[in-house]
């Protein structure tokens, strides 16, 4: 249901932007949000539609689509690989000061009438070491934003970027060096099987005593049973989360129970995911992170702009799987695309 009221969402916007989309009931612009694969959401859809090309997604990852059928279909799938790259940094940081100056226990005091400093001392990010694990497009924005409340700043990525490093301040270490001396970890990889449980408990047995664990990636990038164990016996001072691994699952009391009782998820890590909302050492948001204003303009805009590069003949630049681009099946039902918007382009004349 939320895709296709995304999917006419796109459709409204396209058509208030320009008028000549007439031709939109008759593509499937598909939206995907939660992990629902093409082959189990969509998939009906995709092999009825008229098209049946075209995948739009409207996050920078693409790791719950299934890209083996969709090359075997014929279906292109771009993305929106930078529409959020800042807003995500915000919002590591709104986790972090919040963490720092104690802000939801601050906040929930005075609420009471309550004007007592006791318990709320904190601690300032000046000189603090900040670990960034990924320096893709976000954990890049996350160390300028750093830089400014001057930290230090050491990283690790599989693919360093010395340019970048030297022109943000900031230098390339081991994952296990980074773990040993960093106060404050922030997580910005993708979730696949590489990165699942990247912070798994021998990590956390590396990280310094009281450092503070940030991660707005992925759920699965950590072991949350293993930063349970380590918030509770504080080994780690505090965790601030935006993603959680069973977080669709949790969302929906009805589905949290219905996926106990068919067993579908591990039960286990559902618990740990719960009992982590009420620990006083750690803030989770509801995956809100990409709620502002900007980041709907922005999303909406670049994929008008892919639709328009589509209705051209030409590959959009964030096609995630262009070999499929050149692909007799896609191109046959590229032109048949092609076709209907000509023919309705001229009908609505």
């Amino acid at each position: 249901m939320r895709s296709a009221n995304l999917a006419l969402t796109m459709k409204c916007y396209l058509q208030k932007q320009n008028s000549q989309t007439n031709f939109l009931p008759n593509m499937w612009t598909l939206m995907s949000y939660r992990r629902s694969s093409i082959l189990t959401s969509v998939q009906g859809h995709l092999e009825s539609s008229l098209i049946s090309a075209l995948l739009l997604h409207v996050q920078p990852v693409n790791d719950h689509i299934d890209g083996s059928y969709c090359r075997q279909n014929g279906i292109t799938v771009s993305n929106v690989p930078a529409y959020a790259n800042r807003t995500v940094a915000e919002h590591v940081f709104a986790l972090l000061l919040a963490i720092s100056h104690k802000v939801p226990e601050a906040v929930e005091r005075t609420r009471k009438g309550v004007f007592t400093q006791v318990g709320l001392q904190g601690f300032d990010l000046d000189g603090k070491t900040l670990g960034v694990i990924g320096t893709g497009s976000i954990g890049k924005a996350v160390i300028e934003i750093a830089r400014g409340f001057r930290m230090e700043v050491i990283a690790y990525d599989i693919k360093p970027d010395e340019k970048a490093a030297s022109l943000l301040g900031y230098h390339y270490a081991t994952m296990d060096e980074l773990l040993a001396s960093a106060d404050i970890i922030s997580l910005h990889v993708p979730g696949n099987r590489r990165t699942r449980h990247l912070i798994s408990t021998a990590a956390l047995s590396q990280m310094k005593m009281g450092a503070v664990l940030i991660n707005t990636s992925r759920g699965q990038v950590v072991d949350i049973q293993a930063l349970l164990h380590a918030l509770v016996t504080r080994k780690i001072a505090a965790a601030g989360l935006d993603v959680l691994p069973e977080e669709p699952t949790i969302r929906e009391e009805s589905e949290l129970l219905r996926s106990i009782f068919a067993k579908e998820h591990n039960l286990e890590t559902l618990l740990a995911d719960q009992i982590l909302h009420h620990l006083p050492n750690v803030i989770v948001t509801p995956h809100s992170i990409g709620s502002t204003d900007e980041i709907w303009v922005n999303k909406w805009e670049e994929n008008v702009s892919q639709v328009a590069s589509i209705i051209k003949g030409e590959a959009p630049e964030a096609l995630v799987n262009r070999d499929v681009w050149n692909q007799p099946i896609f191109q046959a039902k590229l032109k048949r695309f092609q076709e209907v918007i000509t023919s309705e382009d001229t009908t609505h004349r």
